[in-house]
């Protein structure tokens, strides 16, 4: 499965999207795939500074409960409030419409730490 390239990725299988000071993050579609059908998904607050690899939520599936790392620090701008209602979007669309938050960067070297579409595929595939 090819990663979309124009995005980095973590070893924790998030995926973010750097625009700028600001940064979407979801997670990957091997993350998805492997924990099945998403039936909930914890998202930090909006407000919330959040540290580069720190614990900012949890997804649920029917097959396991996972935390959510963020690969990116910073003050969590917006959070995609539809997957309150369906949390399955991550599941059909992890790159689109089931991104999860949004931030606003705290520290743009950052993304230095974080793996290329080529480097993360290595990971996805061991």
């Amino acid at each position: 499965m090819a990663q979309p390239e124009g995005l980095l990725y973590s070893k924790e299988h998030e995926w973010v999207k750097i625009e700028g000071d600001t940064a979407l993050v979801g997670i990957t579609d091997y993350a998805q795939n492997s924990l099945g059908d998403i039936v909930y998904v914890e998202l930090p607050r909006v407000g919330k500074a959040i540290s580069q690899f720190g614990n900012v939520g949890v997804v649920e599936s029917v097959k396991a409960v996972s935390d959510l790392f963020t690969p990116i620090g910073g003050e969590v701008l917006e959070i995609n409030d539809t997957l309150e209602n369906d949390p399955a979007a991550v599941n059909r669309d992890p790159y689109g419409a089931g991104w999860l938050f949004k931030v606003k960067l705290a520290d743009a070297n950052e993304k230095n730490n974080l793996l290329s579409a080529a480097d993360y595929e290595k990971i996805a595939t061991e």
